[in-house]
Formats: structure tokens, C-alpha cells, sequence
């Protein structure tokens, strides 16, 4: 499936460069909408297209089709559907990645609908198909510092100072993988006393 996603990916870099030659040459602007509706309808054919050609086994195009059609239930806000989509996907696809892919997204629907336990469990499975996943450490964060406040608003510094730690604890990973791409998490531990000296290293 990975291949799959890095063919789409161009795929969509090609339409939006093609859509700004056209306009160009023709002096006008397309509307937002227009452009991403068009894009989507280009999409599907073309991924459908690439799924049905592509000299790969036919479990693997299935795992695909079933993220994909999760992924577009998911952006319409149709989240019990996108579960459902994904859990099918899970059932067949066996690239560590495109599963860590996968229930990430999964784990942003149940943090989404306040499900934070099942949505941190999710985010572990996440990262232990694909360690290399900093938004899953960024969002487990956020539900700990979240939780770090709430405890601060009824006056219990020490459940306080708990989760405020376990939100500095994977927030330094989350910097380490991609330094420099979470500024407000580096200043919240600067700020709090929490950043640690090797977080860089």
C-alpha cells in the first residue's frame, strides 16, 4: 500500500500543477471548491485505476481500497464508517507502516469523538508497528497535558505534576523525531522545567 500512496501523492502534486497552468494560460481562478472537487473526483479514478493495473496480490489492492475508503469517510466527518473501513483494512494489510498509517487515524477519530483511553491505546499499537511516528507522541501528549490542567483547575498539583510529566516524557521523543517541527511543545517543556538536555540529541 505504500506504493500506492506515494504514486497518489504525485498524482495530486501533477492535478493541483496542472490546474495552475491551465488558469494561468487562460487568466482565470478557479474557486476552492471547484479545484478540490475536481482533484477528488481525479483521485479516485486514478487510484482505482492504479489499483486495478498494478501487478500486486489482490489481499494487499484490498487492504488499500479500504483505507482509502476510510480516509474519505473519515475527512466527511463519517467516523463510524471510517472505523469500520479501517478494521476491515487491518484484517488484510501486513506492512508495519501502512498499519502504524492506519490506526493512527484511527486513534484521531476516538480522540476526536473524547474516547482518550481507547484513543492512547490505539496510539501505542500505532507506534509499535511504526516507532517513527511523532504526531502519535505530539497527540497522546496533548490528552496528558490536557488532563494536567483539569487536575491544576480543582486544586490537585500532585495528579497535576503526574500528567504533566507523562506529557513532557513522550512530547521529548516527539521532539527528537522531528526537531524543530513542534515549537509550542519545545516551549511548553523550556517554560515548565521539563525539557531535557539529550531531547536534542
Amino acid at each position: 500500500m505504500t506504493y500506492f500512496l506515494t504514486i497518489i501523492i504525485n498524482v495530486i502534486d501533477f492535478l493541483n500543477s496542472y490546474f495552475l497552468n491551465y488558469y494561468i494560460n487562460f487568466r482565470a481562478v478557479p474557486s476552492n471548491q471547484n479545484r478540490d472537487n475536481f482533484i477528488d473526483k481525479a483521485f479516485t479514478v486514478i487510484a482505482e485505476s492504479i489499483v486495478k493495473i498494478m501487478p500486486i496480490a489482490e489481499k494487499e489492492k484490498k487492504a488499500y481500497i479500504y483505507y482509502r475508503d476510510g480516509l474519505a469517510a473519515q475527512n466527511n466527518g463519517d467516523y463510524s464508517e471510517a472505523l469500520e473501513y479501517y478494521k476491515e483494512s487491518l484484517l488484510l494489510e501486513e506492512n508495519k507502516i501502512d498499519r502504524g498509517e492506519t490506526l493512527k487515524n484511527m486513534a484521531i477519530i476516538y480522540m476526536s469523538n473524547g474516547e482518550e483511553d481507547l484513543s492512547i491505546e490505539t496510539y501505542e499499537k500505532a507506534l509499535v508497528e511504526n516507532p517513527k511516528q511523532p504526531s502519535c507522541l505530539k497527540n497522546i501528549g496533548l490528552i496528558y497535558e490536557k488532563r494536567g490542567r483539569y487536575a491544576e483547575q480543582n486544586g490537585d498539583l500532585d495528579q497535576r505534576d503526574i500528567w504533566f510529566d507523562k506529557a513532557a516524557e513522550v512530547w521529548s521523543k516527539a521532539v527528537r523525531l522531528y526537531p524543530g517541527g513542534y515549537l509550542d511543545i519545545e516551549n511548553w517543556l523550556k517554560n515548565s522545567g521539563r525539557s531535557s538536555i539529550d531531547m536534542y540529541l
